[in-house]
C-alpha cells in the first residue's frame, strides 16, 4: 500500500482535485437542473447549438498498434484472482473495472492498484490453498482501466478538508505508476469513461488528460479513452463527445445495461416511458436498436471504434442444457453486433471469450475492425431513441421477484465487498442493480399494475422482501445467513427502491455503509 499511496502520487492526485474538483462540481449541479427539466415535462434532443460540430469534417486519431483489434473484450474487477484470469483469457482487450464491478471499499481500492501494478509489469500472481494462479506466457490482452464515474467521491483522501473525487483518485493512481511502463512495453494509459451525461464532461476528461500528460512528460495524446454512452442524454451527443475528447478518443461503447438504467431514471415520473420487466427488454427493441445503429454509423463516421455490449452470461458446469439455451442467445446477441458493424465486443466470463472471437472471427476475416464498414442507411432521430412505449411487454409478479431478489442479493454481496456477482447464471454489477431497484421505484410511483390487476405498492414489495429472503435463508442454511448482511441489505433496497425521493445512484446511497 505503501508504494501505491506514496507521497508522490498522492500529491498528483491532489493537484488533480485541485484544478477539476471545482468543475466537476459545477457539472454535477448542470445534471441536477438538467434532470429537473425532464421533471418539468421537458424532454431530450439533439442539440441545436453543437449542429456545426455535427456537420463539419473531422475525424478521431488513428488507434495505437495494440487498440486496432478489439474483437473480443473481457471485463471484469480488479481482485487479483480475476486479473489473472483476464489476462490469461485469450481476449484482445480486457477492461480492468474499477467501477460497477467494484465495490469502492477503500482496499478494494487500494488492492486494485496494486494488482495492476503487478499485472503491467507480469509479476501477479496468486497462492491459495486450493490452488496457484499465475500467467501462462500470454499473449495477454491490452489493459484498459475503467475509473469511478464523476458523481462519486473518494472520502479516505481528502484534499484541503474535502473527499477527492474518486474518478480522479483513480486515474491519478493508475496514470503516475504505470504510465510511463506501458509506454516503455510499446502500449499505453487506455481508459474506459463511464457515465457521462454530456459533452461538456468529456471535455473535462480531455483538460485532465492534457494537463497529467503536461506535468508527468508524457506526449500529449497518448492517452487513449473509450466513451461508454450508457445515459440517455449523452446518446444525443455521440458526436460532440467524440470531438471533446478528439486528441484522445478511440471509441463509444453502447452500454445497454446503465443505458436502460438512465432511461428509467431520467423519465421516472413519467407514466408514458415506463420500460416492462427487465428481461423482455432485449437489445431488438426499436429503440435500442436505434440506439445502437446511431452508435456504430457515427463512430465509424469519424474513425472510431464502436463496442457492442455485455454478454453477462455464466456458463454453469452442472447444467448443459442452461448453457445450451443460453450460449444461442449469446450468439445471436454476438452475431447482431457484428453484423451491424461493431468493432468488438464484451463478454463477463472466460468460457465466452471463444464464442465472441469465432463469430466476429467470421465477419473481420484478415482485418482488425470494421471502421471502414460507414452506414449511411442509418437515420435516427429523437422520437427513435425515446420510443420506448414500442416494446409491448407487460410488468409480472415473476419480474417484479425477480428484481427484488437480484437487488437483495446484490446489494448483500456488494456491502461485503463484492461488485461482481453471479446470480441465475448472470453476473450482475451495479448497473444492474440499479435496473432492479429503479424499476421498482417507477413501477409503484407510476401506479403501476401486474396483469391481473394487483398494484404494485410497497406493502406488495415487502411481501415480496419476506419470501425472497426466507428462500435465500433456505438456500444457505442459518451459519452463513447469520454472518451474511442481508439485514443491511434489505434497509438499503428499501431506501432505493421505496422512499418517495429518488437516489440518483445505489452507489453513493451504500457508500457509507462500507469501510
Amino acid at each position: 500500500m505503501n508504494e501505491i499511496l506514496s507521497d508522490e502520487a498522492v500529491a498528483f492526485v491532489a493537484e488533480l482535485n485541485r484544478r477539476f474538483r471545482p468543475r466537476r462540481n459545477e457539472l454535477l449541479a448542470t445534471r441536477a437542473a438538467r434532470r429537473q427539466e425532464i421533471a418539468d415535462g421537458g424532454t431530450l434532443g439533439f442539440r441545436p447549438e453543437t449542429e456545426h460540430i455535427r456537420a463539419a469534417e473531422w475525424s478521431a486519431p488513428p488507434a495505437p498498434f495494440d487498440l486496432e483489434d478489439r474483437r473480443v473484450e473481457i471485463t471484469g474487477p480488479t481482485e487479483r484472482k480475476m486479473t489473472i484470469n483476464a489476462l490469461n483469457s485469450g481476449a484482445k482487450v480486457w477492461l480492468a473495472d474499477l467501477e460497477d464491478a467494484n465495490t469502492p471499499h477503500w482496499a478494494n481500492v487500494v488492492d486494485g492498484q496494486r494488482n495492476l501494478y503487478d499485472a503491467i509489469r507480469r509479476t501477479i500472481s496468486l497462492e491459495t490453498p486450493q490452488k496457484t494462479y499465475e500467467l501462462n506466457g500470454g499473449p495477454y490482452p491490452t489493459i484498459v482501466m475503467r475509473p469511478r464515474g464523476w458523481h462519486l467521491d473518494e472520502r479516505h483522501v481528502t484534499v484541503e478538508g474535502e473527499p477527492a473525487v474518486g474518478a480522479l483518485v483513480d486515474f491519478g493512481l493508475y496514470f503516475f505508476h504505470n504510465a510511463a511502463e506501458l509506454l516503455a512495453q510499446g502500449s499505453g494509459p487506455y481508459f474506459y469513461l463511464p457515465k457521462m451525461e454530456s459533452y461538456k464532461e468529456a471535455e473535462l476528461w480531455n483538460d485532465v488528460f492534457t494537463f497529467a500528460q503536461e506535468h508527468l512528460g508524457i506526449a500529449q495524446g497518448t492517452i487513449r479513452a473509450t466513451v461508454l454512452i450508457e445515459t440517455i442524454p449523452a446518446a444525443f451527443e455521440m458526436e460532440e463527445i467524440l470531438y471533446a475528447l478528439r486528441p484522445h478518443i478511440s471509441g463509444l461503447n453502447a452500454g445497454r445495461w446503465d443505458y436502460l438504467f438512465s432511461i428509467i431514471k431520467y423519465f421516472r415520473d413519467n407514466p408514458g416511458m415506463i420500460l416492462p420487466d427487465r428481461a423482455s427488454v432485449t437489445m431488438t427493441a426499436p429503440f435500442m436498436r436505434a440506439y445502437t445503429e446511431l452508435l456504430v454509423s457515427t463512430c465509424h463516421r469519424r474513425g472510431a471504434f464502436a463496442m457492442g455490449g455485455m454478454a453477462a452470461f455464466i456458463p454453469s458446469r452442472r447444467d448443459p442444457e442452461v448453457n445450451k439455451i443460453a450460449l444461442a442467445k449469446v450468439r445471436e446477441d454476438k452475431e447482431r453486433e457484428a453484423g451491424d458493424g461493431f468493432d468488438g465486443s464484451w463478454v463477463a466470463h472466460p468460457d465466452l471469450v471463444p464464442v465472441c472471437r469465432e463469430i466476429f472471427d467470421g465477419v473481420l476475416g484478415d482485418r482488425p475492425n470494421q471502421l471502414g464498414k460507414q452506414r449511411p442507411d442509418v437515420s435516427v432521430t429523437a422520437a427513435d431513441l425515446l420510443d420506448v412505449s414500442s416494446i409491448g411487454a407487460e410488468v409480472t409478479e415473476a419480474g417484479l421477484r425477480g428484481n427484488v431478489s437480484v437487488a437483495l442479493q446484490y446489494l448483500e454481496a456488494w456491502l461485503r465487498g463484492n461488485g461482481a456477482v453471479g446470480i441465475n447464471n448472470l453476473m450482475e454489477d451495479a448497473a444492474t442493480a440499479e435496473i432492479s431497484r429503479s424499476q421498482v421505484w417507477q413501477w409503484i410511483h407510476n401506479g403501476v399494475r401486474l396483469p391481473d390487476g394487483t398494484p404494485i405498492t410497497a406493502g406488495l414489495v415487502g411481501r415480496i422482501e419476506d419470501e425472497e429472503l426466507a428462500a435465500i435463508r433456505d438456500a444457505i442454511g442459518d451459519e452463513a445467513w447469520a454472518t451474511s448482511r442481508f439485514d443491511d441489505a434489505r434497509k438499503l433496497f428499501e431506501r432505493v427502491a421505496l422512499s418517495d425521493d429518488f437516489a440518483d445512484f445505489l452507489t453513493t446511497a451504500a457508500y457509507d455503509s462500507i469501510d
